[in-house]
């Protein structure tokens, strides 16, 4: 096993808000949260870190597909946001190198909001 790797899952801010017929998927990404710290105790001795990157709304092909960019939805999203905007791709990637790089060499077991500081229900 080679020594100082990092995993980074992604999970979802909706794995912390009450969010009405997502109850699988909330709940599954909320199973990432949980696993990770967890993982980062197994995992630690042997040199690897786990973290998660929790992103909010991001403009994904799966949400093009359900027509969400640019929706009524967006927009409520978006005024319950307190950046006031959804995020992009590259909000949550740099999120991901940030934890897989060596500056993070000493975090673990953690998971990361990615999210325009949405916190609660939305």
């Amino acid at each position: 096993m080679n020594r100082g790797a990092s995993i980074v899952n992604i999970g979802s801010v909706t794995s912390k808000l009450a969010v009405l017929n997502h109850a699988v998927y909330s709940g599954s990404k909320a199973a990432v949260d949980i696993i990770t710290p967890i993982l980062a105790h197994e995992l630690g001795p042997r040199g690897i870190r786990i973290n998660t990157v929790s992103p909010g709304m991001v403009p994904t092909p799966g949400l093009r597909r359900l027509g969400l960019p640019g929706s009524p939805f967006q927009e409520w999203v978006e005024k319950r946001t307190p950046l006031g905007r959804i995020g992009t791709t590259q909000d949550i990637a740099s999120a991901v190198v940030f934890f897989a790089s060596d500056d993070t060499s000493w975090i673990t077991g953690e998971v990361l909001n990615v999210a325009g500081g949405t916190r609660t229900g939305i």
